[in-house]
Order: C-alpha cells, then structure tokens, then sequence
C-alpha cells in the first residue's frame, strides 16, 4: 500500500513521542528532522516539505498545553490537519451523472497510468449510482487499448463505442457523443490516448476534444509511483485542457505516495478518486481527511464500514448474525461468514483500515487466503447432512472428503477444530449478552 514506509515512520515518532512531558524547541526539533525525512524518503516535493514543516512547528510551539493532552496526541492531531490541508481540505466531489442529460467524461495522462483500467473503473463507478453509462477509447493509435476498453466495458455490463482505428479521435469523440445523446444515456467517459512523455501532437488534440465536447470533468490520472514528476505533467496538461481534478491510480501497491500530497498544494488541482486495486469495484471517493488518518496509522474505520454495506447484503448478515447467537451455527453458516469478508476485500487491505490492527505481510495475507480456499473445497466435499453435523464424520467420513476435496485428513481435522473455536466463541458472546456483561479485554464505557 502506499505511504506504508512514511506511516511506519509517523507511528514510530509518535511512540517515541510518548515519553515526552510536553512540546518543546528540542523535542520539537528533532521530531521535525524526522518528518522532513520521512516525507522526504516518500518523494514529497521539497517545497511542500518545506511549508509542512513550518505549519506543524508553529502550531505544536504555540498551542496551549493541558494535563489532558499528552504531547503525542498533540502531534497526531497538528500532523493530521496539515496532511489533511496538503491533500485538499474538505472532499472535492466528482460531478455525477444527471438523468436526461448526457454527462461526459474525459480521462488524460501519460501511457502507463493505468488510465483505461481507470475508465472501467469509473464506468462501474457510475453504473453503481444507477446512471447509464457509454465507453469510448480516443486511442486510435493503439488497437489493443481499444480492445482493452471493450473487455472491460463487458466486465462492467456498460455500453461500448466500436471504435474506428482508422477514424480521426476528434470524429470518434463526436460520433460518441451523438449516439449517446440520441440513445439516452446519462454518462459518456472518453478514454484520451497517452504517451511516454509530453507529446505537442497529442497535446493539441486532447486540447481540440475538451473544447468540442465540454467535458463536465476531465481528469488527470497520477500514477502513486510517479514522484515529483507527476507536479509538472499536471501542469502541462492544466495549462492545455483545464483539468477539474485528479485520479490517483495503483495506490495499492508499494509506491511511495508523494505526488498525492505535493500535486493539490503546488497545482491547486483537487484529488477526486483514488484507485486502490487491480479489480473494477477499486476505485473509490478521495476522502483527505481518512487518506490522512491512514499515513498516520489511525485506520479509517468509516472506509471499511462502507465497504462492508456495498459488499454484504444487510438482511442475509442480520440473518446470520440471529442463527450464530442462537447456537446454530454450521459449517455453512462458517463458510457463508468466510465469503462475506472475501467480498470486502483482502485481508491485508481489511487490517489496514483498522485502528491499531497489526500489519499483516503478503504472506501472511496469501496463507489466511489459501486456508480459505482449503475450507470451501472441504466443505464444498461434504454432503449437506455432514455440512450440518460434522460431529458424525468419521475416519472412512474424511477420507472420501480428502479425496474429493484434494485435501488430506490433516486438513479436515485442523477445519474442524478451527469450527469448534468458532462455536464455542460464539457461545461465549450468547452468555455475555444474557449477563449485559462485557468480555475480559473490552474497555469499560
């Protein structure tokens, strides 16, 4: 994930920080050297560095100090109203669709972006919100983003543009534009060819299409991993075809995240949507102030809680939820739970948006995975009694179960036990509900 090296380098401040009585010049010096490393390391531009650092330190020195404040939470809270400001300050909404009248969309950037994957994205994004959604790729100079376009249009159930390789873009762009006007539909995203570097050819043209179709939004996809660079590409795209906004791709891999907190400061372009996966439900609003509570290692609880809502089906989870406390839990019941969590996302990602949740390394999160993988092969070998009895199975049981499954009795066995944890959890939560009592380990309200 991105910004992991710069929050480990926050979280480890911050305990260190805890020791301290209160913010002073020396303490406050040398917990300044470390930000201005850390955001340093993290390919933030030397400019923003620069003011960060001056903003945090005239806050810290001159914020009144009380007994109920301890001098790291006080730090917490200035460096994450700084990074909160560094991004952007308030959300910066995408326009949305309207119905009946055609909206559309324009994706810019440089080749490598991962701007076609990006209009997919957007394309569900938007379908998502019930609008009714039309593809075009303006890449005419690459057959195979065309067809890319296509594959993902399907993926998406969106409609497509058949677009002529042979055809000028600026007439692609139009053509689209009529056919989605006369077929109704409520959002059109044009997918602008890129390049390597800033090309003048390319320029032009993207500049022709932005006046020609008055795009609502056009957006600048950034690469996580871009640094610095990525300040002067949206100024040379700005300057041509007056962006509205920004997209942060690949914001799920190991980029060090820089160009997201230097690009809003030293443009004043506003980050609308980040991506963060390879799939196209990855893509989501850039809330700052959540961004900035994840650098700083707080978690982002309401992120995690959306994305439970929009994955898991609120009536079957309340449904699970009666039958778990009543004691009738089963292997499906298990299974059903497993695949619940699936749909949030990786178990790693999950963590992440959790305060105070323990990193969990790949391949930590590719062995949790596996082992899932395991229980529903086993589970998926059991008869529908067995599923619901697994205290009849017995050894001849389990071997007609490791041979359908692929799997050994060891496998069964450690899946058998992991249930009667389950279980037995379970019934321990039944018995403090009855008492109102909360469980050893819970903090008092």
């Amino acid at each position: 994930m991105a910004f992991e090296a710069l929050s480990e380098r926050f979280q480890a401040l911050f305990k260190k920080m805890r020791k301290e009585d209160a913010l002073t010049e020396k303490n406050m010096e040398e917990a300044l050297r470390e930000i201005k490393v850390a955001l340093l390391e993290s390919d933030v531009n030397f400019k923003v560095v620069k003011a960060f650092l001056s903003d945090v330190k005239e806050k810290a020195l001159g914020s009144e100090v009380t007994r109920t404040v301890s001098p790291s939470e006080q730090l917490i809270k200035i460096c994450h109203d700084e990074i909160v400001t560094l991004l952007g300050g308030e959300e910066s909404e995408l326009a949305l669709p309207k119905k009946g009248k055609l909206s559309v969309y324009m994706l810019v950037g440089l080749q490598g972006t991962g701007k076609t994957t990006t209009a997919g994205k957007l394309s569900l994004f938007f379908k998502k919100k019930d609008s009714k959604v039309m593809l075009c790729s303006l890449d005419v100079y690459r057959p195979a983003a065309i067809d890319q376009l296509r594959v993902l249009a399907g993926e998406a159930g969106v409609a497509f543009y058949e677009t002529d390789p042979k055809e000028n873009p600026r007439k692609v762009a139009k053509a689209a534009r009529k056919k989605a006007e006369d077929e109704g539909f409520d959002a059109l995203i044009l997918d602008t060819a890129g390049r390597l570097q800033i090309d003048e050819a390319l320029m032009d043209e993207i500049g022709d299409i932005a006046k020609e179709e008055r795009p609502v939004e056009t957006l600048l996809l950034v690469d996580a991993s871009a640094g610095q660079d990525a300040v002067n590409v949206a100024k040379a795209f700005n300057d041509k075809v007056r962006l509205t906004g920004v997209v942060i791709s690949k914001l799920d891999g190991d980029a060090k995240g820089g160009s997201a907190l230097s690009i809003k400061y030293l443009t004043g372009l506003p980050i609308k949507l980040s991506a963060t996966g390879e799939k196209l439900k990855d893509l989501e609003a850039f809330h700052p102030d959540r961004m900035a509570e994840r650098i700083l290692g707080m978690g982002d609880v309401v992120t995690l809680v959306e994305k439970a809502q929009e994955a898991i089906d609120e009536k079957e989870a309340e449904k699970a939820a009666k039958k778990m406390m009543s004691g009738e839990f089963t292997l499906e019941d298990m299974l059903k739970q497993m695949k619940m969590v699936q749909k949030i996302g990786s178990l790693g990602a999950i963590a992440k948006l959790i305060p105070g949740m323990p990193k969990i390394s790949e391949e930590q999160t590719s062995k949790a995975e596996a082992e899932m993988r395991t229980f529903e092969a086993i589970i998926n070998s059991m008869t529908p009694y067995e599923r619901r009895h697994p205290e009849i199975l017995r050894f001849s049981h389990k071997n007609r179960i490791a041979k359908g499954s692929g799997k050994t009795n060891a496998d069964i066995n450690r899946i058998l036990k992991r249930f009667e944890q389950s279980k037995k959890m379970m019934e321990e939560m039944k018995r403090y509900q009855k008492s109102g009592k909360l469980p050893p380990g819970f903090p008092m309200r």
